[in-house]
């Protein structure tokens, strides 16, 4: 048995032996296409293409064979390769399809077939050669080296075997390249030197050292990988380990990024040379002193890093804001009129020097930061940041210099002299070539070297006047208030303050608290005048694009009837002229189609009739996407019915539109006729067919009677006889337009009723048939009287009936016994029959406007969404043959693949299971997947975990954030290749016979019977079959490889060689799935023991091969080692991108879903990376998200609203006007050949590269590449639903921004951008969560700076003191701009107005807000500043698994203290503290209203920081929980527990595990921490003073002296301590005496200080928050110097003290909570606010949450 069919297991093998080396390939495996063997019957090979692309390698020819080999002539370019240069076997194998199928896809595409069928094409080689090899090629002119891809002038078949082996040899290095491929420029310079032994080889050269023929300087087995990748591998895999897992100083190590830009130096040509000098310092068997530092640029952490990359913009605020400051300080009503004084312009001129001065602090951080990259190799740079420190400072001096003589002149002549008018000159003759270059560099370098197209200057236009709109506004709002109340304050002269005051001169530090959050303010409000500027013109944009036009279903039915022409135009080829391109003329014509389509204009859309082939092209599909919506179990039998476009038959005239648009149509037809009855024929036909759905209803409906009547009456009896020639009487007196003449219209009501018992008896015949007869006979004989006797207006005897054929020849047959012998019913078992019986009957019925059809919400949205793309704007789709070929890689570890059945079961502590949740969630869809399964063949309820256990698994996983749900989701690709592959190719008779086909297909099989067992069943049974409209039933075959040949999806389980051999169900689950999927394969790395300690590891291709029925090894290629040394998920995607194909890449989430319907899309989307964006096509293509988890619960709805208005208004700015969207991740598709050379698809350095996904949109601006994003198609996202899950994953995309914000791509793309790019890039990334946190110091600074006022006195000495109350008033309102924060969520209503109209989206908002959605995003706010600002100051970024389950189960309030204590709680409880003291000192906050007033969002903050993890938990407000949760809190704070207790068990473990990133901080985060955490001492001072002991005294002494309190306090705890460890146990006694003692002294104490001095009991409370603080600030301060205190005996109070603090903590947070828990009435509202949206779908949620599980 072969090793490629059935792998060897042998990781965590007993013996030690090494395993046998596997056995020979099996040559019919492959991969995609058998190039092996092009003789064998595969769809794909009878492609010209693949033939002439696998012929052209087979060249050899007279090529000088490898010595030591014996050559195979079955051999080609590849294998020539591959044994010269030492690659791997499976590696060669690997790239030959890789490369045979590119070529052969390349050349499908091409607008003329070539001349020679069989033959490749050179221009597609050439074509592919330089988009591959581009990258190289850039590299070499970059470093000045000439190419070594030497191709000759002429074009031969030499030259093209030449072509062939520059590219393949290129792909083999890439494809073994490994880790490697992370530095692209690493693998140019390994390609450079092999490219040149190739040169040699094919020119012939001689080898000096020999005399024989050259040879490359490594060949044999694997040596390619040994030689060259496994030196490369281990350097990276020693800087890793020695940075610690990336916990050291990012400037310690070199990451990949350091490790490639040693490449961007001819030095490395200097120092590496090849064949590879191993003994170079560039290597880590070099000691690390003496190794290659950093390379090109160094992280250092610290805040100054949002100053350094954007100097731009902090400039720009800083000039402004100086020049704001010095007009409005010369108090004019005006600023204009401040400007025409001369001292004001005078003072302006001082700009100058700030700016020149904020170079050489921008000179000094460089210097500073990036000093390391300075060694004798890079002198040059030290020179560099020298010479420019040098150069700022000396301008900052000579503006100083020439700024004093300008005054000194002034001063001299006591006026503005003509001298000093010159000095003026002068200076600004200075000004002006110091600026020349700024404003060069500032506008005019950036658009040159990045393109700016014409129509993105509206992008800078919109910037201009955002920035000037936000600048004025400031100007007007925020400074010019302002300076009376700073002029008041300055004007107060020398004041008595509360306390001692050091600096009593002058009231400056009121001055800068005062300021200072306006400064703040200033430095963020620009981020929400973005967030209004970006939803203005987002909508606009989306109107534009006609977003959200279609949005239910009633609009649905207005353009349903353009639908086939919209499908026609969008989704099917059409005929290919001789030139392709897009010329004016025709993208015009284009447009008026459009036009037209969208609303139904011109002769073109005139109504489609069943006969046109575009109509049942259209048919097909739409019931092909309404079989998949059956199949998903979004509709019922009933509503998949209704909404299907059936196939023409019975001889109906016209399309026959679903039900849900002809619903009511008859009856609203018969009501215009009764009251139009006397009307000529034309004038009602007018009247009625006015609606198109109506005129078919009747058309319909008159077709299908005749039709019935004709099939039940047996034909050759009279009464069939009389029944035809009634019909053909009617079409007469139609055609003569004479109906409403012959006939009373009043009369067709009494028809009506008839008809319709006669269909009622046809759709349920009963069980005794010959009741149903006779019945039938009744009703048509009723029928015959009413049409034949008293519907004609002429009355016609006997004779003349029988004349005209209306009454039968025979007297024997007279009239009662008319229709007794010749009713004949169908067979029941004619399913087809039947389903247009139950169609005729619904037409016949329905009342209403079906305006619920489908009943599902998610049904309707895909059909809107669907509907609405069809009549956007969107590239022509090509022939599946001619589109471009695609791969979907989703990289996977150890998640759920499909729900098991035990965990489906298991009840939760709730005694809720998953299964339960899931059927109240989705009742509608449950409902009908059991529908489905008894249909299937399950008859008991019970039955189903026995008999459709699978089937039930996943439904459950389909609804879930599960593998086998985004598996399932990106087959539709393959599926709609395959639809859309027949639709092309076949023929009009092949769609007009499909159809009729597909219509009786299912009757056939009906009466086939499957093994006899469809006799027994009941009718009701075998209702809809799943494929009774597939197209695949219509396949001729070669579909199946056009779709192959397009798209293949690998999913890269890291972990599955692993899982197989342990075993684990999850490698079962796998293994179904690619069963079931054939075009999928998985990747993954297996660990092979050799040894002890040796293991080798290998990347694997798997798949499953249908004819062998197992899984079967396709390709397995040696790594250099274990391939996580990076971020995991970027090294899972590399390891297995070796394995995908096609010229896109579409890069998929875990968490994600695809739908059919925009599967169809597809290649509309893939032609875009052929249009022009601006001067660029396009690298990558953005995607829309649709986030699938709203429904779940308010929180869940919540993410979604604001992810959905990110996903969709955020990246349509970004992309357009603005051009700086980036690589979210998730859906995007990536230009595969543009970026494999470059780097790949995402970057996986430790730590830094957190947020991998957003560094290939980095990389790809910085190299030139485009990013565009697309709204026409959509792919389901999943995204966390409970609130910790939501924190978590906040968490961690705060820490990867704080990381970014150190990164030398953000550096380097805010200096590179132009301004106007840098400034939307700055806002739209790092910017926002810098601002997020400023928000954050803002309502600090103002809280502090409130407190300052009061305990110093300034604000009471100001109120009793100034005449300049109204300036003072100013202050108060400060934080206004703090509640501008509302503007933030304005994206997300402006998107929700323009998808789904106005009033809905207020609602929503209003419902949100209900819903206390501001108590959750004020909740994100704390998160995504302390991760943030930690990161930057401390580190400690790291990848958080926030699971991706259904959150119903309560938290426990350990594990909510856990999460939230330092980023909320403990900062809630400082700002309550503040808010509290400021209440009791202020002389303002005694009038309640403007305490209030002032502090309202401040408190707001606090509430929202403490409640919310409690507000959003489920069952957070019930009573018994939160005793429990208390004693479980206080377990876990008192349990020591040993050595590896885990954080989630002892308060010990956790409190050490939460100041870990203290551990990895530098010397400046320390300082940083320390400097912050001396504000908790300011309590104590300012406290004190105000006590009553102290009699009004302000001397030092006071403060001094208050200390003695602290040491005290903490000498009973550590007296009590120490008498608790030493007599607790064994002498209880001593204990308690212990307690008294020190309980009666300090009772003795306050009694006598309360007696003796001017002590009151308010004091007592009041020092307690003085002091409290100042005991938290100590631990504080203790903890950043840990390394030097843990040895000593402190340290172990320091311990204890934290836990106390901890648990007054808890009590604080607990309180509020137990408060509302005890209260009636909060438990049930809670429940309600939490899960509002499924109580609105009337879901029994309470049942859910107390487990009562009656059914």
């Amino acid at each position: 048995m072969s090793a490629r069919q059935e792998p060897y297991y042998t990781r965590g093998r007993s013996d030690l032996q090494a395993p046998p080396p596997p056995p020979p390939i099996t040559p019919s495996v492959y991969n995609i296409i058998p190039i092996h063997d092009l003789l064998t019957d595969h769809p794909s090979l009878r492609y010209p293409e693949v033939r002439a692309a696998a012929a052209a390698l087979r060249t050899v020819g007279d090529l000088r064979k490898p010595p030591y080999v014996t050559w195979d002539p079955h051999w080609d370019l590849m294998d020539w390769l591959g044994v010269f240069f030492g690659f791997q076997k499976d590696n060669v194998r690997n790239q030959r399809e890789h490369l045979v199928l590119q070529l052969a896809n390349s050349q499908m595409q091409l607008e003329k077939p070539p001349s020679i069928p069989d033959a490749l094409d050179a221009t597609v080689l050439r074509r592919f050669r330089r988009k591959l090899l581009g990258n190289y090629t850039s590299w070499c002119s970059y470093l000045g080296k000439k190419s070594e891809v030497i191709l000759p002038k002429v074009s031969n078949d030499h030259s093209l075997r030449r072509e062939l082996l520059y590219v393949g040899l290129f792909l083999l290095v890439w494809g073994e390249s490994a880790n490697l491929r992370f530095t692209p420029e690493c693998v140019c310079y390994i390609y450079h030197h092999m490219a040149m032994e190739l040169n040699k080889v094919l020119d012939d050269w001689t080898d000096p050292s020999t005399g024989g023929h050259f040879l490359p300087s490594i060949s044999g087995d694997c040596a390619f990988l040994n030689c060259i990748v496994v030196p490369f591998y281990e350097t990276i895999k020693a800087e890793v380990e020695s940075s610690r897992n990336g916990s050291k100083p990012h400037s310690a190590w070199r990451n990949y990024d350091d490790i490639n830009e040693y490449f961007w130096s001819r030095r490395c040509f200097k120092k590496l040379k090849w064949p590879i000098n191993l003994d170079s310092n560039f290597f880590a068997k070099v000691k690390k002193s003496r190794r290659v530092g950093k390379t090109g640029f160094v992280e250092q952490r610290s805040f100054w890093n949002v100053f350094r990359s954007f100097d731009k913009l902090w400039v720009l605020l800083i000039l402004f804001f100086q020049a704001s400051l010095i007009v409005a300080w010369a108090r004019t009503k005006h600023p204009w009129q401040a400007l025409e004084r001369r001292d004001v312009q005078v003072e302006l001129l001082t700009c100058f020097i700030t700016w020149a001065g904020l170079r050489f602090v921008q000179s000094v951080l460089d210097a500073g930061t990036q000093y390391s990259l300075v060694s004798r190799e890079t002198l040059l740079l030290g020179v560099r940041m020298g010479l420019k420190s040098m150069v700022a400072l000396t301008w900052t001096i000579v503006f100083g210099v020439f700024y004093g003589r300008i005054w000194s002149a002034k001063n001299s002549a006591g006026f503005w002299s003509p001298e000093a008018d010159r000095r003026i000159v002068t200076f600004l003759g200075a000004a002006f070539v110091f600026a020349i270059p700024e404003l060069l560099a500032l506008l005019f370098l950036h658009f040159l070297g990045l393109g700016m197209p014409l129509k993105n200057w509206i992008g800078v236009f919109c910037m201009c006047s955002l920035g000037g709109f936000t600048l004025g506004f400031f100007y007007f709002f925020q400074i010019q208030p302002l300076v009376a109340p700073t002029k008041a304050l300055l004007d107060l002269g020398r004041m008595s303050y509360n306390w001692h005051e050091f600096f009593s001169s002058s009231n400056r530090i009121a001055v800068v608290l005062l300021w200072l959050p306006v400064v703040l303010i200033y430095f963020m409000d620009l981020q929400i005048w973005y967030a209004i500027f970006s939803s203005i013109v987002g909508a606009t944009i989306g109107l534009f694009s006609h977003l959200g036009e279609i949005r239910n279903v009633e609009q649905l039915r207005l353009r349903f009837q353009f639908f086939a022409s919209a499908m026609q135009f969008n989704l099917m080829p059409e005929e290919q002229l001789l030139s392709p391109k897009m010329t004016l003329v025709k993208k015009l014509r284009d447009a008026i189609h459009r036009l037209k389509l969208r609303y139904g204009l011109g002769q073109p859309y005139k109504k489609i009739e069943s006969s046109q082939v575009e109509a049942t092209r259209f048919a097909l599909i739409w019931n092909e996407i309404m079989t998949t919506f059956r199949e998903e179990d979004l509709i019922s039998d009933r509503e998949f019915e209704l909404l299907e476009l059936p196939p023409n038959c019975w001889n109906i005239r016209v399309i026959r539109w679903p039900c849900i648009l002809l619903c009511n149509e008859l009856l609203l037809a018969l009501s215009q006729a009764e009251e139009l009855a006397n009307a000529p024929d034309r004038w009602i036909w007018l009247k009625v067919s006015q609606s198109e759905y109506r005129r078919c209803a009747i058309i319909e409906a008159y077709d299908s009677i005749k039709y019935l009547l004709l099939e039940v009456v047996k034909p050759g009896t009279e009464e069939s006889f009389i029944v035809g020639n009634f019909f053909k009487e009617v079409d007469e007196k139609i055609q003569s337009e004479i109906f409403s003449e012959s006939y009373k219209m009043n009369r067709l009501p009494d028809i009506h009723p008839k008809l319709i018992s006669l269909v009622d008896l046809l759709m349920r015949p009963g069980e005794d048939l010959s009741k149903a007869v006779s019945k039938a006979v009744n009703i048509l004989q009723a029928l015959y009287e009413i049409c034949v006797r008293e519907f004609p207006r002429e009355k016609r005897n006997t004779g003349e009936l029988i004349r005209d054929g209306l009454a039968p020849h025979s007297p024997a047959t007279n009239e009662g016994l008319l229709f007794v012998n010749a009713v004949e019913f169908p067979d029941a078992e004619d399913e087809f029959f039947n389903r247009q019986v139950r169609r005729l009957h619904t037409i016949l019925t329905s009342r209403d406007a079906m305006h619920d059809v489908p009943k599902s919400i998610e049904a309707r949205r895909r059909i809107a969404f669907f509907s609405n793309s069809l009549f956007m704007n969107m590239p022509h789709a090509p022939n599946v043959e001619k589109m471009m070929a695609f791969s979907v890689l989703t990289p996977y570890y150890d998640e759920e693949v499909c729900f098991g059945k035990e965990n489906l079961r298991r009840p939760n502590e709730d005694g809720i299971s998953t299964i339960f949740y899931l059927q109240k969630i989705y009742e509608d869809e449950w409902n009908n997947f059991m529908e489905r399964m008894h249909r299937e063949g399950l008859e008991d309820d019970e039955e189903i975990w026995d008999k459709k256990s699978r089937d039930l698994r996943l439904w459950a996983s389909y609804r879930g954030q599960t593998l086998s749900r985004t598996v399932r989701g990106m087959m539709y690709y393959y599926r709609a290749l395959k639809t859309l592959s027949y639709l092309d190719s076949a023929s009009e008779m092949d769609i007009r016979m499909g159809t009729q086909e597909l219509a009786s297909h299912h009757s056939l099989r009906n009466s086939r019977g499957l093994d006899g067992l469809n006799s027994v069943k009941p009718p009701s049974v075998r209702k809809l079959s799943k494929a009774s409209s597939n197209v695949s039933l219509l396949f001729k075959g070669h579909e199946y490889g056009s779709a192959l040949m397009k798209f293949t999806y690998v999913v890269t389980c890291q972990l599955y060689g692993q899982q197989k051999a342990k075993p684990d169900p999850r490698a079962e689950e796998i293994l179904y799935l690619m069963k079931n999927n054939e075009a999928l394969r998985v990747a993954y790395v297996d660990e092979v023991r050799l040894g002890r300690d040796e293991v080798e590891y290998y990347s694997v291709l798997v798949k499953y091969d249908q004819q062998l029925q197992r899984e079967v090894e396709i390709y397995r290629i040696k790594l250099p080692g274990s391939i996580k040394i990076g971020e995991g998920k970027p090294e899972n995607q590399n390891h297995a991108i070796i394995f995908t194909r096609g010229e896109a890449l579409q890069t998929i989430d875990m968490n994600q879903d695809n739908y059919f319907e925009e599967a169809l899309k597809m290649r509309n989307l893939l032609e875009e990376f052929k249009a022009y964006y601006g001067i660029r096509k396009p690298t990558i293509l953005g995607v829309r998200e649709n986030i699938f988890t709203g429904s779940v619960s308010s929180l869940a709805w919540f993410m979604s609203a604001q992810e959905m208005s990110f996903v969709t208004l955020g990246q349509r700015v970004l992309a357009n006007p603005l051009k700086v969207r980036m690589h979210y991740g998730h859906p995007d598709v990536f230009d595969r050949f543009w970026f494999l050379p470059k780097g790949g698809i995402s970057k996986a350095s430790k730590v830094i590269n957190i947020s991998e996904d957003i560094f290939a949109g980095f990389n790809c601006t910085l190299r030139g590449g485009n990013v565009t994003h697309h709204e026409y198609i959509q792919v389901g996202k999943g995204r966390d639903v409970g609130l910790n899950q939501i924190s978590m994953f906040e968490a961690k995309v705060a820490s990867g921004n704080g990381e970014q914000v150190l990164s030398r791509d953000v550096y380097r793309l805010g200096h590179r951008l132009d301004f106007f790019r840098m400034l939307s890039f700055y806002y739209s990334t790092v910017g926002f969560y810098f601002s997020t946190m400023i928000v954050v110091l803002t309502v600090y600074t103002f809280l502090w700076g409130r407190l300052y006022f009061a305990l110093s006195g300034v604000e009471q000495y100001a109120l009793n003191h100034s005449n300049n109350n109204k300036a003072l008033g100013t202050i108060l309102n400060q934080q206004f701009i703090i509640q501008l924060g509302l503007f933030t969520a304005l994206p997300m209503i402006v998107e929700n107005t323009l998808e789904h109209g106005f009033l809905p989206a207020v609602w929503d908002f209003l419902t949100m807000q209900l819903q206390l959605a501001s108590l959750f995003y004020t909740f994100s706010l704390g998160t995504r500043s302390h991760f943030f600002g930690r990161t930057i100051l401390h580190g400690g970024a790291k990848y958080r698994a926030t699971g991706r389950g259904f959150v119903v189960q309560h938290k426990s309030f350990a594990e909510n203290y856990r999460l939230y204590a330092r980023s909320h709680f403990v900062k809630a409880v400082e700002l309550g503290v503040i808010l509290t003291v400021y209440a009791a000192n202020s002389p303002l906050a005694r009038n309640t209203f403007v305490y209030i007033a002032m502090t309202i969002s401040s408190w707001f903050l606090v509430i929202s920081w403490m409640m919310a993890p409690f507000v959003f938990n489920p069952s957070g407000f019930d009573w018994l929980k939160t005793v429990y949760d208390f004693e479980d809190f206080i377990n876990w704070l008192w349990y020591s527990g040993g050595m590896f207790t885990k954080a989630e068990q002892s308060w010990e473990a956790w409190w050490y595990e939460e100041q870990s990133h203290l551990k990895t901080t530098g010397l400046w985060g320390k300082l940083l921490e320390i400097i912050l955490d001396l504000r908790f001492f300011f309590f104590q001072y300012g406290v004190v003073y105000h006590l009553n002991i102290t009699g009004g005294n302000t001397s030092v002494a006071v403060y001094l002296l208050s200390w003695i309190y602290m040491v005290v306090a903490v000498g009973i705890y550590v007296i009590i301590a120490y008498a608790h460890d030493k007599f607790a146990a064994k002498e209880h006694i001593k204990y308690r005496l212990t307690q008294l003692i020190v309980i009666v002294l300090t009772v003795l104490v306050v009694v006598l200080l309360l007696k003796f001095t001017n002590l009151i009991v308010l004091d007592l409370v009041s020092s307690l928050l003085a002091f409290i603080p100042t005991g938290w600030g100590l631990i504080s301060i203790a903890q950043v110097l840990r390394p030097f205190l843990e040895s000593t005996v402190v340290w172990d109070t320091v311990v204890s003290l934290a836990r106390l603090y901890d648990l007054l903590f808890g009590v604080i947070v607990m309180a509020p909570v137990a408060l509302l828990s005890w209260l009636p009435g909060f438990q049930s509202m809670q429940t309600r606010i939490l899960f509002n949206e499924a109580f609105s779908r009337g879901l029994q949620i309470s049942r859910i949450l107390t487990g009562k599980k009656s059914n």
